[in-house]
């Protein structure tokens, strides 16, 4: 396993402890300037809770509810100003709430991610903020069901909802560092404009997508770079059943899913092909790593048409990151000429959403006590300490959860090696590239956040390791939570 190299002794925080600072410099130099800076020790202000989740995204947000409604005092610590990181900024539609039951005649239909994950969903159809769960009518090899969503709904919505439970929210706060005595975690550093901070905790869950709080309290890890990188740009001034249209002529139809689109039901939330074969469109499509598929749940709008760029280097490295940066908006600008050239309806079109940031299918792996493997999820395997069940695979129909079936996510895949009380979830876990495929998917991350952060909260309640905990504690409060086993 690599490992960063960490400066310890940036702050003592009291006897026995001190904390650790990711230094990373181009070339693999710690100090390219030649010259370094020794910081003065400084008192940082602590606050005290019992579970702190690192990470206001796609698991961190369902992680923080379910840990505040089992009665535990939760901090997230969140880096933008909004929760939802890939759900909102990806843009896309969820996958998958359901069983892969179309693919295979026979087979029932069965949602087999309910709890918190679909009270948002309830939520977001009260505002008109989702198209309910559209059954797909093409492309259902991929999957039955496509659940779009409106970003900035999401946005509110979940926000909302932390806020109800209790949790602590801290927006616009980076995380800095990790205070560690021993293999425990004790607590960590944030920033924000209202100054330095250290909080202190018993339980502590990573869901920053990059492995941010567990590389700080060093874990082991690597950083497979596996994934191209990618921004969304969501396309106003245009009409969905236009784009359906210009697909079927050019025989190019891969996936339609109907729903509810401007509050009106059996409308086309979602459209497009593999691939497009019509001359300069292919071309350019191509040359920006230009996806053709595409959600919406309102009238003259795309939500979402995805460029992609395979990065040299991780995407946790800050200087190619900049460049990539810039190169993806490039080709975002390029995205909505192509629509305005080639596609009817779309002779219009504009720049109505971009994401603020690269969006990462995978930062840093961190080593976990058990590593899903392909094998788990392509037969279908469960395990004797599940915190649920799931069905979809993002490479299908090449690769397809065994007769329409589901596996379990164990929570030893959520533990931490080698530290007591961290647990991560969302896309840090699973090192086959392939299994990989499945367990970071939105809804797959979000079931994972409400496993880890109820764990996380019956740890610090109990005042014990993660490694300690009784599992029928954890499934008993799971399935009062919501949450659907198979059996």
């Amino acid at each position: 396993m690599n490992r960063r190299e960490f400066s310890k002794g940036m702050l003592i925080a009291g006897a026995g402890l001190s904390t650790g600072s990711m230094m990373r410099a181009a070339g693999g130099e710690t100090n390219p300037g030649g010259e370094y800076y020794e910081e003065p020790p400084k008192k940082l202000p602590v606050r005290k809770f019992d579970v702190v989740i690192a990470g206001g995204g796609t698991a961190g947000v369902v992680a923080a509810i379910a840990a505040a409604r089992q009665g535990a005092k939760t901090v997230l610590i969140e880096a933008k100003g909004y929760p939802g990181g890939t759900v909102t900024e990806g843009g896309t539609a969820l996958h998958s709430y359901y069983n892969l039951w179309k693919a295979f005649p026979g087979v029932q239909k069965r949602q087999v991610v309910k709890g918190i994950p679909q009270e948002i969903i309830d939520r977001l159809m009260k505002v008109g903020g989702c198209s309910g769960h559209a059954e797909m009518t093409e492309g259902y090899n991929y999957d039955s069901i496509c659940t779009c969503i409106d970003t900035e709904f999401y946005k509110l919505v979940t926000f909302e909802m932390l806020v109800e439970a209790g949790v602590f929210v801290c927006v616009n706060t980076l995380l800095t560092g990790a205070i560690m005595d021993g293999p425990r975690l004790r607590g960590v550093i944030a920033e924000s404009r209202s100054g330095r901070e250290a909080f202190y905790a018993k339980s502590f869950v990573d869901c920053t997508a990059y492995g941010d709080l567990a590389a700080y309290a060093g874990a082991k890890y690597t950083e497979p770079n596996d994934y191209a990188v990618c921004n969304s740009v969501g396309i106003g001034n245009v009409s969905i059943d236009k784009y359906y249209a210009f697909i079927k002529a050019n025989n190019a139809v891969g996936q339609l899913a109907r729903g509810i689109r401007s509050g009106q039901p059996d409308q086309i939330v979602r459209a497009g092909a593999e691939w497009l074969k019509v001359p300069g469109l292919a071309e350019g499509a191509r040359a920006i790593g230009m996806g053709m598929i595409t959600t919406t749940v309102h009238d003259n709008y795309l939500m979402f048409i995805k460029c992609n760029l395979k990065m040299p280097v991780s995407p946790t490295d800050r200087d190619e990151s900049a460049k990539a940066e810039l190169e993806i908006r490039r080709r975002m600008a390029k995205v909505v000429e192509l629509f305005r050239q080639y596609v009817p309806g779309c002779e219009k079109a504009f720049m109505a959403r971009t994401s603020p940031r690269l969006c990462i299918r995978r930062g840093r792996l961190i080593a976990c006590d058990y590593d899903i493997t392909l094998s788990d999820v392509l037969e279908a395997r469960h395990f004797d300490d599940e915190v649920m069940v799931y069905g979809f695979h993002d490479s299908a129909p090449r690769l397809q959860v065994k007769n329409g079936g589901t596996y379990g996510i164990p929570y030893k895949a959520l533990r931490v090696a080698g530290i007591e009380n961290l647990l991560a979830a969302g896309m840090l876990i699973t090192s086959d590239h392939e299994a990989h495929m499945s367990t970071r998917n939105t809804v797959c991350c979000m079931g994972q956040g409400q496993g880890a952060g109820a764990a996380a909260a019956l740890c610090a309640g109990r005042s014990c390791s993660t490694r300690d905990l009784p599992y029928p504690a954890l499934r008993d409060a799971l399935k009062k939570s919501g949450v659907y086993f198979e059996s």
